[in-house]
């Protein structure tokens, strides 16, 4: 098994490094860079790019706004140079401080692979930068962001597992009723419903926006949170996270039940819960106490692999609808602003969090199930 992980391991360098390159070569396509981002501001917004400029980190201070008339060729210059679109090359007797105001200086731009093996560097050491349009760095982002989205996901899966394993056990026993007829409509429908549209329906219903105003429309907790008692603590966070968790629960609580239900199928059918039976053991016995922990494998050990598919799938869009500061959300408003640092730093740990994930989620086949034998079955 040691030998299984070391390859797994060693496969996730190669597979981050496919998944970065991918994605750097899609974004050179896309129109519209963080150059053209800073221009539309400056021309929108007076102050936009005095906060830009403070927190890419010095330079354009004291150049007044522009306006239509667009940014003069110095500062786009300096803003190339800060974004790392371009360089200062000097002359091989040249002893100054480089810069482009030197005789024996001059820009050169630099090319879209000296860029992407630069950043490559960087982030194998977990170095991402700062970024441009924030005044922090991208790991502080990330660290500040990361919390609220693995709580999201969490909470999802668990609320998914707790209503979905009862309810497949049950659909398994009286497969074929009534009861199994009613419940696989309801979750066709549930399963059909986009995560999205489920929470803006949530929202119009219980959040104030036309009929009931009970739980809050954003945040995980209150102004006055810190002032609370510990069970008002408790019951003001699980009260503002009661909308996000379910829209983010509804499509994988659908799929866990049907697998909970055929899992269940499956196992009955086989020749030792006959034999169970033909021993006179009550049904009772025989489903919780033969049938059960065989049919439970697939399930449990597929949490981490449903975790990971609930926290990337539905985040981002569930984090916007509801004002929550997550990882999602951040992750997209940096793809907006064309913030390049932000979102490869989030991509790169998206891509790490599931490839070590799917890693976790193979261990926990063998854990719970030590007949498994992954490096049997590579070889």
């Amino acid at each position: 098994m040691a030998a299984y992980i070391l390859r797994r391991l060693m496969l996730i360098i190669p597979t981050l490094i496919g998944i970065m390159l991918v994605n750097f070569a899609l974004i050179q396509f896309v129109p519209g860079g963080p150059i053209e981002q800073v221009i539309a501001r400056v021309q929108g917004e007076g102050d936009s790019f005095a906060n830009i400029a403070d927190s890419s980190g010095g330079g354009g201070g004291g150049i007044e706004y522009a306006g239509a008339q667009g940014l003069p060729p110095e500062l786009l210059d300096e803003l190339e140079l800060q974004m790392g679109f371009a360089e200062i090359v000097c002359e091989d007797d040249f002893t100054g401080e480089p810069s482009l105001e030197a005789e024996q200086c001059r820009k050169e731009q630099v090319g879209a692979a000296r860029r992407f093996g630069m950043m490559l560097v960087n982030y194998l050491t977990f170095d991402f930068g700062e970024s441009w349009f924030r005044s922090a760095g991208v790991v502080d982002e990330v660290l500040r962001t990361l919390p609220v989205s693995i709580t999201l996901g969490l909470w999802s899966t668990l609320l998914a597992y707790l209503i979905s394993i009862p309810l497949g056990i049950r659909k398994a026993v009286r497969d074929g009723t009534p009861f199994d007829t009613w419940t696989s409509s309801a979750i066709v429908v549930a399963y059909a419903i986009p995560a999205f549209l489920f929470a803006v329906v949530l929202i119009t219903l219980f959040a104030g926006g036309t009929y009931w105003k009970i739980f809050p429309l954003r945040g995980l907790t209150s102004n006055d949170f810190e002032t609370l008692s510990l069970f008002g603590k408790i019951k003001d966070y699980l009260w503002h996270i009661a909308l996000p968790v379910i829209s983010m629960s509804i499509s994988g609580f659908a799929t866990l039940t049907l697998l909970t239900k055929n899992s269940f199928l499956d196992e009955i059918n086989k020749q030792y819960v006959m034999t169970a039976r033909a021993k006179g053991l009550t049904e009772r016995r025989v489903l919780y106490g033969h049938v059960f922990r065989n049919a439970m494998l697939i399930i449990i050990a597929g949490f981490p692999g449903m975790l990971l598919a609930i926290l990337f799938g539905a985040s981002i869009l569930i984090e916007t609808i509801f004002s929550l500061d997550g990882l999602g959300r951040l992750g997209f408003e940096a793809v907006v602003q064309r913030d390049y640092p932000l979102v490869f730093g989030t991509l790169y740990i998206f891509g790490l969090l599931g490839l070590v994930i799917g890693l976790i989620s193979d261990l926990m086949y063998v854990i719970v199930d030590p007949r498994i034998d992954f490096e049997k079955r590579a070889g």
